[in-house]
């Protein structure tokens, strides 16, 4: 076994704190890594806090990881000492469902393990995640982290950047589409520069009139404050897709009708209580959709990587020593942060050698 250090929280009310505990010896298929950085994503919050139900404690969360290599099982072929990899949200699945034969392993029908808040395949234990120095993971659930891309601002990607990109590329968003993003945090933000790379026209929709500048220039063309009705009215019948990423309960049928015959809104901010009922004939009179999105598969977490590569995009973070995570989950609660936190693990070694 290997000796592992991180923070994790034992329960739904006490704060994430030291934590000691043991990874497995690397298997033939998998790689041991070192964990650089690890963001910091608003789901981490709502399971810490048990706000989804079905915490598993001592829970030790982050599935936004960058880090290197350092071993690799004697099978091992896709990665070797010294690569840059991330792992994301998963780190396995049953494998052989129709959704993991397709690709989707986010969809796995038997339920895929989750970096951290387990359970795993195999064993039925707990699995912890990124808030710590080391971490084991069968290759096939280990990202390439391309050239290029900076490591702690490429962290975020493994989550806020596949679950924008997943939606994105499954309605086949298009050059010349005219796209809305609701919200701007850290999916909204991401959603925006990856939709402008795609070739959108992008409309950001926000509750803060304070937002508009950082939203043109991360890339909107345009930015209209949901809350002036006149401004909201100009673009009804317009949108050929929204992604709304709000992660709290809020009207709907808002955006719903701004949508063009066909067009379909997608929903991936996951918040802890019900949106508020939508009205079906907003639906139906022009064929609209409403559905939802989660993360993305392996290969297409891949492809997202190299996307952002070759178009230059990164989130915009905030670097933080593990010893200030309690506060950026206050901060984050408050929206205090452009756009997201990351972890840098070396404060952790510091911390663990003293």
């Amino acid at each position: 076994m290997i000796k592992a250090f991180g923070y994790a929280a034992q329960d739904a009310t006490t704060p994430l704190a030291p934590f000691s505990f043991e990874r497995r010896d690397p298997r033939e298929r998998d790689v041991q890594i070192e964990i650089l950085y690890c963001g910091v994503c608003h789901s981490d919050l709502h399971t810490v806090r048990a706000e989804w139900g079905g915490t598993l404690y001592p829970c030790l969360p982050g599935h936004e990881i960058v880090g290197r290599v350092t071993r690799v099982g004697s099978h091992v072929q896709k990665f070797k000492t010294g690569d840059l990899v991330g792992v994301g949200c998963m780190v396995d699945s049953c494998r052989t469902c129709r959704s993991c034969r397709e690709g989707l392993e986010q969809y796995c029908e038997v339920g895929f393990t989750g970096t951290y808040n387990g359970p795993e395949q195999d064993t039925g234990g707990n699995t912890y995640g990124g808030y710590s120095d080391v971490i084991v993971v069968d290759e096939s659930f280990v990202l390439r982290v391309p050239d290029g891309l900076d490591p702690a601002a490429a962290a975020p990607l493994l989550c806020a950047g596949i679950t924008t990109y997943s939606p994105l590329r499954r309605w086949r968003v298009q050059p010349g589409q005219k796209v809305g993003v609701v919200g701007l945090g850290g999916l909204g933000h991401m959603a925006v520069k990856l939709a402008r790379a795609m070739g959108a026209h992008v409309v950001l929709f926000t509750t803060s009139p304070n937002k508009r500048e950082d939203a043109l220039a991360l890339g909107a063309h345009e930015v209209v404050v949901s809350r002036d009705s006149d401004a909201m009215k100009v673009h009804r019948n317009s949108f050929d897709f929204i992604l709304d990423t709000v992660a709290a309960p809020h009207d709907l049928d808002s955006y719903l009708v701004l949508l063009a015959r066909d067009g379909a809104m997608v929903l991936v901010g996951a918040p802890a209580e019900p949106h508020p009922a939508t009205t079906v004939f907003n639906l139906i009179m022009k064929r609209r959709q409403l559905a939802g999105s989660l993360i993305g598969g392996i290969a297409e977490t891949q492809e997202m990587l190299d996307f952002c590569a070759e178009h230059g995009i990164t989130a915009e973070i905030e670097v933080i020593p593990i010893q200030k995570v309690n506060e950026a989950y206050e901060r984050m609660l408050k929206s205090d942060v452009k756009y997201r936190f990351v972890i840098d693990m070396a404060s952790l070694k510091q911390e663990s050698a003293a």
